[in-house]
Parts: C-alpha cells; sequence; structure tokens
C-alpha cells in the first residue's frame, strides 16, 4: 500500500478486529485529525512559501556560492550538508532546520545531479544527535517525566552525542564516495538560468532579493520566538511573499499550480497521519503496546532494560508519538528500572538515544517528516528504506558509548 493508504487503513482494521464500533472509531480519528490540523496548515503553507522564494530567485546567490566552493564534488556538497544541517539545528527546531537546508541545498543537489535520496537522508541523520539538546521538545518531555533535568538526563550523554556526530559524518562520507564515484566530479561553471524553462527564468524577481531575504530571516526569527503561532505565521508569509513577488493574478495562479501536487502529498499525508495515531491512542492500542513490551523483559535479565530501552528506542519512534512515549512508556519502564534497583534516569537517558531524536525525520508520526520527503521531493516509504538502517546504526554507536562512558549500565 501507499503511505497514506496503509497509515488510514491499517489501524481501522486493527481497531475493528479489537470490537472498536465504527463510530468510535471514527471519533478518535477525528480527535486524532483535530490535533494535527494546525501542523497540516502549517506545513502546506511553509512549502508554499518556500516554494515562492525559491521560484523567486531568493536562494540563487546562496546556490551559485556553495557550488563554486565545493567545485562540482558530489563527496563535499553531502558532507557540507551534513554540517551545515548540525549547526542549524543546534535550536533543536526541526522543522526550521528542514526548511532551511532543504530549500538551499535541493536546486544544488538536483544542478549536480545527486540522489534525492541522499539528501533527504544525510539531513535526517544529521538532526538525529543534535536533537538530543535539553531545550528540543523530545529533551523537555524527558526531563518532565523523570522530574529531573538537564544536568542529570543531557550531560551523561554528551560523549554519546560526539560519537552519533562522528558516525553521520562517516555515514556523510560513505554517500559521498559513492555519488563521486557514480558522477564524477563535474567541471562546470555555475549559471542558474540555463537550466530553468523559459516560464521559471519569466518568475525570477532579482530586485526583490533584499525584500525577499529580510522576509525570510523574519519568519524565521518569529517562528523561533513564538510570537506568533507557527501555523497563521506561514499563511500569512506565504500570501504576503506571493501578493509582493507577483502581484498579477496569473503568476500566482502558475506558482501554486507548479507546486500544488507537492503541497497536497504533504498536507493528506498529515491528516492520515492524524487518523493512525488517534485510532492508536484513543483506543489505548500504544499503552497496551507498552505493557507488552515491559512484559517480554525476563526478570533475571532487568539488568539489561536501560541497554534493551536504548536499542529499542529508534524503532520505537515509528509506533510511538514522543507524547505515548515519553508520558506513557518511560514512565512504566523507569518504574520497572526501580523495582529491579536500577537508577530510573538511565531509562531516560537510553530513551533519548533513539525515540523521537534520532527517529522523528523517519517516523509517520511526526509532522517534520512530511515535511522533510515533501520538501526533498522523495516518497516517505523510499526515505525510510534508504535511511532506517544507517539511523538505527546511529542509536547502536551512541548506545555504546554511553555504555562505556557510564551514562547507562548493563
Amino acid at each position: 500500500m501507499s503511505v497514506m493508504t496503509a497509515l488510514v487503513i491499517t489501524p481501522i482494521i486493527f481497531g475493528l478486529i479489537a470490537s472498536f464500533s465504527p463510530k468510535e472509531l471514527g471519533e478518535f480519528a477525528i480527535a486524532g485529525i483535530k490535533q494535527v490540523a494546525p501542523t497540516g496548515i502549517l506545513l502546506m503553507f511553509a512549502v508554499l512559501y518556500f516554494a515562492t522564494m525559491l521560484d523567486a530567485g531568493l536562494f540563487d546567490p546562496v546556490i551559485a556560492a556553495i557550488i563554486k566552493s565545493v567545485k562540482g564534488d558530489p563527496l563535499k556538497v553531502i558532507i557540507g550538508t551534513a554540517i551545515l544541517t548540525m549547526i542549524v539545528h543546534l535550536d533543536g527546531d526541526g522543522t526550521a532546520t528542514f526548511m532551511i537546508v532543504l530549500s538551499a541545498f535541493l536546486p544544488i543537489y538536483k544542478q549536480l545531479k545527486i540522489n534525492r535520496l541522499v539528501l533527504s537522508s544525510i539531513v535526517a541523520l544529521s538532526v538525529g544527535p543534535m536533537h538530543l539538546v535539553p531545550w528540543s521538545g523530545t529533551s523537555a518531555r524527558a526531563i518532565s517525566t523523570l522530574k529531573s533535568d538537564a544536568v542529570h538526563i543531557f550531560n551523561p550523554n554528551i560523549p554519546a552525542i560526539v560519537g552519533g556526530i562522528i558516525w553521520v559524518l562517516f555515514v556523510a562520507y560513505i554517500f559521498g564516495k559513492k555519488e563521486r564515484k557514480r558522477l564524477g566530479i563535474i567541471d562546470f561553471q555555475y549559471n542558474h538560468k540555463e537550466n530553468l524553462s523559459e516560464e521559471q527564468q519569466g518568475l525570477r524577481r532579482p530586485k526583490l532579493l533584499i525584500f525577499n531575504a529580510i522576509l525570510t530571516i523574519t519568519l524565521i526569527i518569529a517562528l523561533m520566538k513564538g510570537w506568533i503561532p507557527a501555523a497563521v505565521l506561514f499563511v500569512i508569509a506565504s500570501m504576503v511573499a506571493l501578493l509582493i513577488n507577483y502581484p498579477k493574478l496569473t503568476d500566482q495562479q502558475k506558482v501554486m499550480k507548479a507546486h500544488g501536487t507537492n503541497i497536497f502529498m504533504v498536507s493528506s499525508m498529515i491528516f492520515a497521519a492524524g487518523i493512525f495515531s488517534g485510532i492508536l491512542t484513543g483506543s489505548k492500542m500504544i499503552e497496551e503496546m507498552a505493557n507488552a513490551l515491559v512484559a517480554l523483559i525476563p526478570q533475571t535479565h532487568a539488568n539489561l532494560l536501560p541497554t534493551l530501552t536504548a536499542i529499542t528506542s529508534l524503532p520505537a519512534s515509528m509506533l510511538f508519538t514522543p507524547d505515548a512515549y515519553y508520558f506513557g512508556v518511560v514512565p512504566i519502564l523507569s518504574q520497572t528500572a526501580t523495582q529491579f534497583g536500577i537508577d530510573q534516569l538511565e531509562i531516560g537517558r537510553a530513551a533519548l538515544l533513539g525515540q523521537m531524536t534520532v527517529g522523528f525525520p523517519i517516523s509517520p508520526l511526526t509532522a517534520s517528516t512530511f515535511l522533510l520527503v515533501g520538501l526533498a521531493e522523495v516518497d516517505l516509504g523510499e526515505h525510510q528504506r534508504h535511511t532506517f538502517k544507517w539511523a538505527w546504526g546511529t542509536t547502536i554507536v551512541m548506545t555504546i558509548v554511553a555504555i562505556l562512558t557510564g551514562s547507562i549500565h548493563v
């Protein structure tokens, strides 16, 4: 099935098997849709905004400078993508990171004919270790649940984070070597106009470059500061961008038609994911999965609970929303750990090595995943298949380092 079909049909089938009535499932689903509605609107207009900026040529000077500096070498481009993503993601905001990095790098990958799945994968991998920062939403949940602080949750994991960063740069090197072997080092003079159709060239607005740059910077600052709800912010910004850059209605329609399919795919996937999470949460399936997970651990191997939590934390991102995991699963695991004489904070540190940190950019339960694949113009299923083993590798590397440095024990 397509991802969208699977997100809708699968929970409905299992809900019916579990003897929930169609009315109950409908109520669960609509609750899930209401929960993701602001995010769906955000992504719809965020994609429209950055598509408008790309058409207007905002990123042309940046793209030209980057391509000139990497001299057509796919290896340098991919490693550069990883480093820039890590720097941008120091704020812990996945949505802003994806919008900034993808908008700048997608045209470069197209120009050099680098596989776009490499772009989505390396960006997804690069935000993983950085998402353990204590001000990210995921870490905040863990700290809140365990009634602890950054000193006891984040600090012991710093060596593991460094290990994860080194691993991601190694993976970027592997991707880069593979793409360099496939494409070679391309020696060319960059001229963006040569790669545009006449219609696309007609949409360029070089005289509005400064205005568009100021508008975009203001938008990102407002997004990070939370001055206006993000969904409303992007609705307003995209309308202003369209109106100023394309005062003629026919030009506005060209832009919206050109990107309409992409916008629909991103936003519709969000609402499908809302049905998925709504039914799993409302039916208590998530709660029972947590109980079943704990019941699988033999008492004789209880000392392995933090390690098992860490290793399974990445796959758990595919099943549990961050709220469900950190407010539902982690308390159960931490209480179990306490009964076995294990420090409950180890469970929090272990969970953060994968669950909705490394795992959030491949999970169908987080909105920013759909923004990532939408902006990169790749299929979610293909993105997951291309990224999953490398992402799990990040979690395993960080788990090993965490064990060696005493953040978690075996």
